[in-house]
């Protein structure tokens, strides 16, 4: 592969952030804050914008996922409003298997309390599930969804496919204990950061704290959207008595989000003591920065035989790195070619190579280096001096 070296620091790219993080005392990057303890089977926690794993503990162990899986299910639900499928406002017929008194699985669990030929909107049924956990709704919206729970399962797995949830595999709509029902930290992370980033609509949902639905007020299980010392606005609870107390949360300040999940934790208080802990330790100690956008080039490479002489290379979404807060100054970034020269024709997108952020000389992330415009071939005028050009260039070191 062929290096290009850019050793100005990336705060040049972006002097006003710089500017603001010389008021932030600093932290070398050799000097990486502790990692909390946490009180729980399993534990990660993820910056969303650039999906660095900050801290994490067991994240790759299975585990129950309990109610967490509702938040497949709700992705599923967003995919399918997103789609056209389903609309809101569409009127689903509840049907027996949702009834609680009729379906011992659903007694003593979390419930809308729907009844069996209940008309109720599918915006209704998806605050049901979001905001009260109740399994009743999530199977009454399965059926209307899929056709039948056993088929909004395989969209749930099919989805968790697509998002290469390597160890996560679902068997219920709601996650009530079932046999062979599994997922991961890490997967959970991953899942809710797909949830936030493709269908928002249905994210936001989340931040709802209390439903009311046929005169039944109940409140969203998620204590930590009350919390007044984080912003948070999502994202699930989940208990069984096999999984234990579960917690998946994302919060914001400024432009950084994180996205915590501890599983097993021995009690309801410390799933969210821990939560909270592992998020204000997040935001203390580390700053997620852009210091190269989409719309920007990030470097402009010699292509030969094409219809232009020079090619802009830049990525194809916002390169966001997380860093020790005050080490944006040190941030430094090179670009290494797949091929020792650029040759047309080139695709817009195309990945000619890639892009690496160092910080105290160690590589910390990498982004694909693409093609910013479409490059066409040259006519054969200007390929045959492109080739005599070419040649001279490797005889005399050019």
């Amino acid at each position: 592969m062929m290096k290009k070296n850019f050793s100005t620091p990336l705060c040049k790219l972006a002097l006003s952030v710089s500017v603001m993080l010389l008021i932030v005392p600093s932290l070398r990057a050799a000097d990486a804050p502790t990692v909390p303890q946490v009180d729980a089977k399993a534990y990660v926690l993820m910056d969303y914008n650039s999906g660095k794993i900050l801290a994490e503990g067991n994240a790759d162990t299975r585990l129950d996922p309990a109610s967490l899986t509702k938040i497949m299910s709700s992705y599923v639900i967003g995919q399918a409003i997103k789609a056209g499928k389903i609309k809101p406002d569409d009127l689903v017929t509840v049907g027996k298997d949702a009834w609680a008194t009729g379906n011992p699985t659903l007694r003593g669990s979390s419930l809308m309390f729907i009844k069996p030929g209940d008309r109720v909107p599918v915006s209704e049924l998806n605050k049901g599930i979001v905001i009260q956990s109740g399994n009743d709704a999530s199977i009454a919206l399965a059926d209307f969804v899929a056709g039948s729970q056993d088929s909004f399962v395989g969209l749930m797995n099919n989805y968790a496919k697509a998002l290469d949830l390597q160890n996560t595999h679902f068997l219920t709509v709601h996650g009530l204990d079932a046999q062979g029902q599994y997922s991961t930290a890490r997967d959970m992370a991953l899942l809710s950061k797909a949830l936030i980033r493709d269908v928002p609509d249905e994210y936001a949902i989340h931040k709802e704290k209390e439903y009311t639905f046929n005169k039944i007020h109940q409140i969203n299980r998620n204590r930590l959207l009350w919390n007044s010392n984080l912003n948070v606005d999502g994202i699930k609870t989940g208990y069984t008595s096999g999984a234990g107390h579960n917690l998946v949360a994302s919060a914001t300040e400024g432009p950084m989000r994180l996205i915590s999940v501890v599983l097993g934790a021995p009690s309801d208080r410390i799933r969210f003591s821990e939560s909270e802990k592992l998020l204000n330790w997040g935001f203390r100690f580390y700053e997620t920065v852009t210091p190269i956008k989409a719309d920007k080039a990030f470097v402009t490479q010699k292509v030969w035989f094409g219809d232009v002489g020079e090619v802009p290379l830049g990525v194809a979404e916002d390169a966001a790195v997380t860093i020790p807060k005050g080490q944006m100054k040190n941030l430094k970034a090179s670009y290494k070619l797949n091929q020792p020269t650029l040759e047309a024709p080139l695709a817009k997108g195309q990945a000619v190579g890639t892009i690496e952020f160092q910080l105290d000389g160690k590589l910390i992330e990498q982004h694909p280096l693409v093609v910013m415009q479409e490059v066409k071939k040259g006519n054969i005028f200007s390929r045959i001096w492109d080739f005599i050009m070419m040649k001279l260039s490797q005889w005399f070191g050019g």
